[in-house]
């Protein structure tokens, strides 16, 4: 799985869902549900870390990490953002330079 197959078929996934739930994706939709995906992972962090009250679930916890990343996904798709790039911009340089 590369990143650009990922980001489509989570755009497709969105698509369906908004559809199917009558969602409407207005303007800042996307940056405010990453932002709620991640208050639910780190709300699941602290389970796991028992610093929250509920049962702790590992599997949540992944489940909760893959909805930040798919959010983040749609969110710099609407944004006109190529994360791609910006990967290699921002982070991946600096393999470049230790080779």
């Amino acid at each position: 799985m590369n990143l650009s197959d990922l980001q489509a078929d989570v755009l497709r996934i969105s698509d369906i869902y908004a559809a199917e739930h009558g969602i409407e994706r207005s303007g800042d939709w996307a940056l405010l549900k990453v932002q709620e995906e991640l208050g639910e992972l780190t709300a699941e962090h602290l389970r796991m870390s028992g610093r929250a009250r509920g049962a702790a679930d590992a599997g949540k916890l992944g489940d909760e990490a893959a909805d930040v990343l798919g959010m983040l996904l749609i969110y710099c798709d609407r944004a006109g953002i190529d994360i791609e790039q910006a990967m290699r911009r921002k982070w991946l340089h600096w393999l470049e330079e230790t080779a």
